[in-house]
């Protein structure tokens, strides 16, 4: 360790969103308009990570949309090669 007070970061085991209503705690789709904070678990306890407005903004959060893979040249001569080849009809 670096010093005597280093902390040790544990990574996040886990991530949820939480409903933020009354009573006890119910599914998603119950109240979706429903602010919700979204809490991390470290192993020992759920802190709060952030808040969204409602279970849509959280799914988003949770799980953000995939990079579109990087698109590369298609060589000349390959089947998959735009252009009219003998095996098209034209």
């Amino acid at each position: 360790m670096e010093g005597e007070g280093a902390s040790v970061l544990r990574p996040a085991v886990a991530v949820e969103a939480v409903a933020l209503s009354a009573g006890r705690r119910r599914a998603a789709h119950v109240d979706p308009d429903a602010p919700r904070p979204i809490l991390g678990g470290d192993g020992y306890a759920w802190q709060p990570v952030a808040a969204v407005e409602n279970h849509a903004a959280a799914l988003r959060f949770l799980h953000p949309p995939l990079p579109a893979p990087p698109s590369r040249p298609v060589p000349p001569g390959s089947p998959t090669a735009p252009g009219t080849g003998r095996h098209r009809r034209t």
